[in-house]
């Protein structure tokens, strides 16, 4: 484990960046997929219209293809952002249909009775989906929420791709510079990861027990 030990300051500048890629791409992927959830059960239908069609589409492009056009498409069309900037672009447009996906399960589990007697108390409709649905849909989906932050930990990998030298990039580096100790490369790389995911797993189970409410 030497050249884990030699190359420490490398492994931690991966890893700080493969936790600002989950950071940001979280919580706008949070916000995206929360607004898109709202706007598939919204009684306007162009609303319903688009979030579909932004869901379908973002689901079920890969990711690669994904950072692909953020990496080189958007700088073509002007867009001039840091390799960061755009990895984070695209990480949250392909994680929000997931939380989208999520929360919106979550809402269907919210009895029918909650929106009516919001309604009957005068509540509009962003009124009843702020105050009563969504926060009883993001207690009842905090698992499936969790494990999906932790496939964007994963999914930050596809970055160093795109020239981000995030965790999985600098683990590549490594091991082809330390063909005769592979193995403790990757297993310095894999550490990183389960130093994220592990808690991550952790922390859906305590919320689980706090904040799930029963159906």
């Amino acid at each position: 484990m030497d050249v884990v030990i030699d190359n420490l300051p490398r492994y931690l500048d991966g890893f700080s960046k493969t936790l600002i890629l989950l950071a940001a791409s979280g919580v706008i992927a949070l916000i995206l997929g929360t607004l898109i959830a709202a706007m598939r059960i919204s009684p306007i239908p162009s609303l319903r219209w688009f979030a579909t069609v932004y869901t379908e589409l973002a689901r079920n492009t890969p990711l690669t293809l994904v950072l692909f056009f953020c990496a080189f498409i958007l700088p073509y069309l002007g867009v001039r952002f840091d390799y960061m900037i755009l990895a984070i672009i695209g990480l949250s447009y392909y994680t929000s249909p997931f939380v989208a996906e999520a929360l919106r399960s979550g809402v269907n589990g919210v009895p029918v009775g909650q929106a009516e007697a919001a309604r009957s108390l005068g509540f509009g409709f962003s009124q009843s989906v702020s105050l009563i649905i969504l926060p009883q849909a993001f207690r009842m989906t905090v698992p499936p929420l969790i494990n999906v932050f932790i496939a964007l930990t994963k999914n930050t990998s596809v970055a160093g791709g795109f020239f981000v030298a995030e965790l999985f990039t600098i683990g590549k580096e490594l091991a082809n510079a330390n063909g005769q100790a592979v193995i403790a490369v990757l297993l310095g790389v894999a550490t990183f990861y389960l130093i994220i995911t592990v808690p991550l797993g952790l922390l859906a189970v305590q919320l689980e027990k706090k904040w799930v409410v029963a159906r």
